[in-house]
């Protein structure tokens, strides 16, 4: 944490200089061949993003996703034919996310806003959609309950979070503290200081059942990620999905 700043200035510091994703693609910033190669990128990399989100589902539906990043995701709902808000931590977030559906002629109603206290009213929306992002803010317990209450009775979470018991995991304890003599430390400090911005947060099973207990109908998913077979090798696919890094949580209110 940088002197004189908390927890939460530091994440919002991180992803301002360096939205998600800006990495995948060598075309101008903020041109269509830069989104197009994004959006090539991240679904080539993450390929059950799709069917996880079920962009084409929510047609006619209210939808709020939660950390719009470079609205890669955020633009296949707004195709879909979403009723569309999105906020994120970050204003350089939410001007690529407006850049990028104004490029199509799509509208979402975009807002600079912190997850922990999101600007909406109960019972606002029929899904509440997070991809890779709550993990980061330094009260995720707070924020789930905040998609609880602006979600309408019988409304849907589809949030992914990042797994402790993972292979990324155990490889950042390998790197950054059996190799530097420090076997002692938990997963849980090594993703917190490794794992990009300060403080994220990856979960057990059990924790993420309390963390979503306020829900009904809790089932999640696993995915082994380009990132876990990176760091495993063929491991990674001998061991199945239950140490992939990626979990997807569905509920329901």
């Amino acid at each position: 944490m940088a002197e004189g700043t908390t927890l939460k200035e530091d994440v919002r510091n991180h992803w301002q200089a360096a939205p998600c994703g800006d990495r995948l693609a060598e075309s101008e910033r903020g041109s269509t061949a830069y989104f197009r190669e994004v959006e090539e990128t991240r679904y080539r990399a993450e390929p059950f993003i799709p069917g996880f989100a079920a962009f084409d589902d929510w047609r006619g539906r209210r939808v709020l996703e939660v950390g719009v990043g470079l609205g890669t995701d955020h633009v296949q709902f707004a195709r879909g034919g979403a009723h569309l808000s999105g906020v994120d931590l970050t204003p350089a977030a939410i001007e690529m996310t407006a850049r990028r559906l104004g490029l199509e002629g799509l509208e979402s109603q975009l807002q600079v806003a912190d997850a922990e206290r999101l600007p909406f009213a109960d019972g606002s929306f029929d899904l509440v959609y997070s991809w890779g992002v709550l993990h980061h803010t330094p009260d995720t317990e707070a924020a789930i309950a905040e998609v609880r209450r602006v979600l309408a009775p019988g409304g849907q979470v589809r949030i992914m979070l990042y797994s402790r018991r993972s292979w990324v995991a155990y490889a950042l304890w390998v790197r950054f503290a059996l190799l530097r003599g420090r076997p002692w430390r938990n997963l849980k400090d090594v993703v917190a200081d490794h794992m990009e911005s300060p403080g994220t947060k990856a979960y057990t099973e059990p924790e993420l059942r309390r963390l979503f207990g306020a829900f009904a109908d809790i089932e999640t998913v696993r995915w082994v990620t380009p990132y876990d077979r990176r760091v495993a090798g063929p491991l990674a696919r001998l061991a199945g999905s239950r140490l992939g890094w990626f979990v997807g949580i569905r509920a329901v209110r």
